[in-house]
């Protein structure tokens, strides 16, 4: 065992003085980890985050210092070993275990892009994106942003703020209402859905120099009967899931020929050439692409469906939340429901956190639900995150990180959630989570705090390794922000 070695004079006096504890220090990543014959280290118990750092850059020798985080027992350690040994009826002579990573990043904003109307979802392609990631070409050099708006049109970005390709308008077989979703599916196929109760995929073809592109309409997709306002796809397969306030998850293919032929009843008839220039409407559709249905309609919930999406280890299974207050879980092979799981508020949002076997959703009362939906388990709420002011829209996970995901709600902001950084909520041994950093809209004053996030509302983001942190909202722009290993292992 040895005593905590020679580190920067500005700390050494706080290091060398008080009550001193046997400390074991541990990572998972082999660039940041000691030696294996790294023994004890005595450090004194009232050192915080800064001072343990040092310790362990100089034990590391690195030639400049990285800014670590600890964990013990799994949970960031936010107050001084003494505090810690206290709450947990531990005393000095016990020997901790303190595992550290590389510090969380502040994400620093990059760009924003101007739409003409308020910004309903985004999504990237990119080298590191799901649909991206095998198939993507990497001569582009950059990635590609996808935003849908409430002028009812889709746009794809490159990261130079330019417009590569815009969807056509209302008479050449666009949307006739506002987009409240949009989804890569292939790095050359695009689906986006709205209030106009469609889903409709799209070709998109890039110019050979990548400064221009089309997108082009390929299907529609009907069988909704209300607003249409999340989607989630699976590459391998092409199938897509759909969110609707009709209460019903559709389940779709891209393929056209995999595709049933669409209910004619939820067709809407051809425009005449005079009612072509007037205002558009729901029910008024001058396309000519193939029209197809459902693969299936899974009716159960009792209430809008504000989410969906495939479960990461099996695609033959989904979740989708709802303002019933419930998560469902389905087994598309057979179409049928396979459990449901209630809980206190209507949910808005859905993402996975797959290696830790839970599912995290945002609510209508302001807070993320971290819920395990393995049948064997009996707990409804496995964490509850706190911070955000005003309803939680959008998720999206960490591609660093397994314990983390950004969110997105109509408080106007952002934040960055590990699931390791708790505090103590009311009620003995509970905890609850809070977010490591919170991402405003671009151009709000510190200062502003807005009611309701009025007028700077989130409605959508996305989180890629290469792009960032992409969020859209009611200030009519995307935002892209950006920090380096932002939550990492």
């Amino acid at each position: 065992m040895s005593t905590a070695p020679d580190i920067a004079p500005d700390i050494a006096p706080e290091i060398a003085a008080g009550t001193h504890v046997k400390v074991q220090f541990t990572a998972r990543h082999p660039d940041i980890s000691l030696p294996e014959n790294t023994g004890l280290v005595l450090v004194p118990t009232h050192i915080r985050r800064y001072a343990l750092s040092s310790i362990v850059n100089h034990l590391l020798a690195t030639p400049r210092p990285i800014p670590f985080d600890f964990l013990i027992g799994g949970t960031f350690l936010r107050t001084p070993i003494d505090s810690y040994l206290t709450a947990h009826g531990l005393s000095s002579e016990t020997a901790l275990t303190l595992e550290y990573v590389r510090s969380l990043v502040p994400p620093l904003y990059l760009a924003s892009f101007e739409h003409n109307d308020w910004v309903s979802s985004v999504d990237v392609l990119s080298n590191t994106s799901l649909v991206g990631r095998s198939s993507f070409n990497a001569e582009i050099g950059q990635g590609r942003i996808l935003s849908g708006s409430y002028d009812g049109l889709l746009r794809v970005w490159n990261m130079s703020s330019q417009v590569l390709a815009t969807s056509a308008s209302v008479g050449d077989g666009g949307h006739t209402s506002s987009i409240k979703a949009v989804k890569f599916i292939t790095p050359s196929e695009v689906v986006s859905s709205g209030l106009d109760r469609t889903v409709r995929v799209w070709r998109y073809n890039e110019a050979s120099d990548h400064f221009s592109a089309e997108l082009e309409p390929a299907i529609e997709l009907y069988g909704h009967t209300g607003s249409v306002d999340s989607l989630a796809v699976y590459t391998p397969t092409m199938r897509i899931l759909s969110a609707s306030t009709d209460h019903t998850v559709g389940v779709w293919s891209a393929n056209e020929r995999e595709a049933p032929i669409a209910p004619s009843h939820l067709i809407p008839p051809q425009r005449s050439t005079a009612a072509r220039s007037k205002r558009r409407k729901i029910t008024s559709s001058d396309s000519t692409s193939p029209r197809r249905g459902p693969l299936a309609l899974l009716k159960s919930h009792t209430a809008p469906v504000s989410s969906a999406i495939f479960s990461p280890t099996d695609p033959t299974v989904a979740y989708s939340v709802s303002w019933d207050h419930t998560l469902r879980t389905w087994d598309l092979t057979t179409t049928s429901l396979v459990d449901t799981r209630t809980a206190s508020h209507p949910l808005l949002s859905l993402t996975a956190l797959p290696t830790l076997h839970l599912l995290a959703t945002g609510t209508s009362a302001r807070h993320i639900t971290l819920i395990d939906p393995r049948a064997d388990n009996t707990n409804i709420s496995a964490l509850t995150l706190r911070g955000h002011t005003n309803a939680v829209v959008a998720l999206s996970r960490d591609p660093n990180s397994e314990w983390g995901f950004v969110s997105g709600s109509h408080d106007g902001t952002c934040r960055i959630w590990d699931v390791r950084s708790t505090k103590a909520g009311q009620g003995v041994g509970r905890e609850v989570g809070e977010s490591v950093y919170t991402i405003k809209r671009k151009g709000e004053p510190e200062d502003v705090k807005r009611i309701a996030g009025e007028g700077v509302k989130v409605f959508g983001v996305c989180w890629d390794r290469e792009v960032g942190i992409v969020s859209g909202g009611e200030d009519k722009n995307v935002q892209v922000n950006k920090g380096e290993e932002v939550v990492s292992t």
